[in-house]
């Protein structure tokens, strides 16, 4: 699928599906987990099994795949000791992607994710802008049709960092931020925390209407919530909608953190469930759906069908 039929889609007020998450589809299939890179070195170690995981989401039904590149930003590259090898891995986890869209019998969308994995708000303005930039660069010129600047678990001011630098791309940009609620206050903030369910630990940074009301004044493009989790994915997306006139999305994760695995809590919420819970976004004006972490090929079938 060409960008511009993406876009038609979208324009007709059509549903796009998005793949789900990566890294736990690799660790599934018993790829190693990198303690520094998590799933980003499985482009060069197991290359196979990331091709694998990507036909499994064409399979079930998604629009669109995501290059693996999510953990691997030159800055988290560097610090980990992979700083010659920024451009090579960057760009193979593009070209694996673009090689399993050409093989299907499928149109499909290869998106180029540029992320904040790695700086996690612990680095200024300057220090931030040229690892970006490089990203950006390195997935554009390796072929993806699109970038999804992937900023969830991060704080405003990186949010806004990442979308100045992709401002002078030609390429279409799409954002996914993350967001989580403060039980002291009843209000949903910019931050993130994986399972409410669990109480695992919560990361609260910037009103999340106020940051909306910045981000659009420098994005356009469409805003998808991300890594979030999915009891308050409809309220997060009703606020969107209400502050944000563009196209809106929404890929929550399933599931919590513990590095350098997942878990997946795949027992507890169902495919059907899933679909369930994604005809409320759409409900709440979602046009893109998919999954982020612990959201796997059976959950992106099932809400396939909602495309339809």
């Amino acid at each position: 699928m060409s960008y511009k039929e993406i876009e038609d889609r979208l324009k007709n007020n059509g549903i796009i599906i998005l793949d789900g998450g990566i890294g736990g589809e690799l660790q599934k299939l018993g790829a190693p987990m990198d303690k520094g890179l998590w799933a980003g070195k499985c482009t060069i170690d197991n290359p196979e099994l990331v091709k694998k995981v990507h036909e499994s989401y064409i399979s079930s039904g998604a629009d669109i795949i995501t290059a693996n590149t999510y953990a691997t930003p030159p800055i988290s590259m560097r610090e980990h000791g992979y700083s010659e090898f920024i451009d090579e891995w960057n760009a193979k986890g593009v070209r694996l992607a673009k090689s399993v869209a050409e093989n299907s019998k499928q149109n499909i969308s290869v998106a180029g994710s540029v992320s904040t994995y790695g700086s996690w708000d612990r680095l200024s303005e300057d220090e931030l802008i040229p690892g970006f930039k490089e990203q950006i660069k390195i997935l554009s010129d390796a072929g993806a049709d699109f970038l999804i600047l992937e900023a969830m678990s991060s704080a405003l001011k990186t949010v806004e960092t990442l979308v100045k630098c992709s401002l002078d791309t030609n390429l279409p940009v799409w954002l996914s931020i993350s967001c989580a609620l403060d039980k002291k206050t009843d209000k949903l903030m910019l931050g993130y925390q994986e399972s409410i369910e669990k109480n695992t630990k919560s990361f609260l940074y910037n009103d999340f209407t106020d940051s909306i009301q910045t981000i659009k004044k420098i994005h356009k493009g469409p805003i998808l919530i991300a890594h979030t989790d999915m009891t308050i994915m409809k309220r997060a997306l009703t606020e969107l909608k209400h502050n944000f006139d563009g196209i809106i999305g929404a890929y929550p994760n399933v599931g919590y953190f513990e590095k350098p695995t997942w878990n997946f809590m795949e027992e507890e919420i169902s495919p059907s469930q899933y679909c369930d819970e994604a005809k409320s976004w759409i409900d709440a004006g979602a046009q893109i759906i998919g999954g982020c972490c612990g959201v796997g090929p059976k959950r992106i079938e099932a809400i396939s069908n909602l495309k339809n």
